[in-house]
C-alpha cells in the first residue's frame, strides 16, 4: 500500500497519515518532518533547508527527491508507505512516478482540500502550541502562494 497524502498546509495529512499507518503497520514519510529533523540536528542539510523553511519557500526538488529515494529503499516501506504532503511540485511527481515505476509500485493519491481562511486558522493556532517558525501569518501566506 503506497498512499500520497497531497494538501495545502494545515489541511491534516500529517493526521491522518498517523492513523493510517497505524493502522496498516507502514511508516509516513513526511518530508516536512525530515527536514524539521535535519534542522534540529544542526546538520548541513539542515542548515540550507532552515533559511528556506523560515521564509515560507520549498527546499529544492533535487534534495528532497534524493530524500525520498533514500527512504523509500529502507527495509520498513517494504509493505508500502505513506507519503505525507510529496510530492509539492511537477518535478517531484515525475520523480516519484518513476521511483515507483523502477519497483513495479504503484500509489494511490488523495487530496485534501480545505478552505484557505481554516487553514490560516489551523496554522495560527498550531503555532501558538507547536512554536513552530513557519506558522506565522506572513509566512502561512507565502507558503499558501508557493
Amino acid at each position: 500500500m503506497r498512499i500520497i497524502l497531497l494538501g495545502p498546509p494545515g489541511a491534516g495529512k500529517g493526521t491522518q497519515a498517523q492513523l493510517i499507518c497505524k493502522r496498516y503497520n507502514v511508516p509516513q514519510i513526511s518530508t516536512g518532518d525530515m527536514l524539521r529533523a535535519a534542522i534540529r540536528e544542526g546538520t548541513e542539510l539542515g542548515l540550507q533547508a532552515k533559511s528556506v523553511m523560515d521564509n515560507g519557500g520549498l527546499v529544492s526538488d533535487e534534495l528532497i527527491i534524493g530524500l525520498v529515494k533514500e527512504r523509500i529503499a529502507q527495509p520498513d516501506c517494504v509493505n508500502g508507505c505513506i507519503f505525507d504532503g510529496f510530492p509539492r511540485t511537477v518535478a517531484q511527481a515525475e520523480a516519484l512516478e518513476l521511483l515507483l515505476e523502477r519497483r513495479h509500485m504503484k500509489a494511490v493519491l488523495l487530496d485534501m482540500f480545505v478552505e484557505e481562511d481554516e487553514v490560516i486558522k489551523r496554522l495560527l493556532n498550531r503555532g501558538k502550541t507547536s512554536g513552530r517558525a513557519d506558522d506565522n501569518y506572513e509566512t502561512i501566506k507565502k507558503r499558501l502562494q508557493v
